[in-house]
């Protein structure tokens, strides 16, 4: 949850399983009908998962049942660790940047910072130190060869 102007946010993620950011999406409730609005959006752009890890919170059953019935739906408390801790980076950055000033903004901002951010910033506990060196260095010539795909 964030607060924009004194009005509550609430920040959905979605996560693949090595921990990649799928998709982040800014609403303002927290119910049934947002949960099936976000879901819809991910199982119509990634398809169906068989896993779906969530926290406690009731209203995401029904969706879940509706939209991905095979899908394995756990809601057991520590397992969505990776994706609370990944929302690190995210409020290190919204510090930065000096807090959001409105809802499309941070919707903006927050989709295109998690996806710029996974490739600057591979995993490195994973990664040895050649292989990181390399991970870095593919990333700043793909933003290179970007930039210079939108200046011509």
């Amino acid at each position: 949850m964030t607060s924009i102007r004194g009005d509550k946010l609430w920040l959905w993620r979605a996560m693949d399983a090595n921990g990649d950011v799928l998709d982040i999406l800014v609403q303002t409730r927290r119910n049934g009908k947002a949960a099936k609005r976000f879901f819809q959006r991910l199982t119509s752009q990634f398809g169906a998962p068989r896993v779906m890890m969530a926290d406690k919170l009731r209203s995401y059953i029904k969706p879940i049942k509706t939209l991905v019935p095979d899908a394995d739906h756990l809601a057991y408390k520590g397992l969505n660790n990776t994706i609370e801790g990944s929302r690190r980076p995210t409020r290190k950055r919204e510090n930065i940047f000096g807090k959001f000033k409105s809802h499309r903004p941070a919707q903006r901002f927050l989709t295109a910072h998690d996806q710029i951010n996974l490739i600057f910033r591979p995993r490195r506990y994973r990664l040895t130190e050649n292989s990181y060196r390399h991970a870095r260095a593919d990333a700043f010539s793909l933003w290179a060869d970007y930039i210079a795909e939108m200046t011509v």
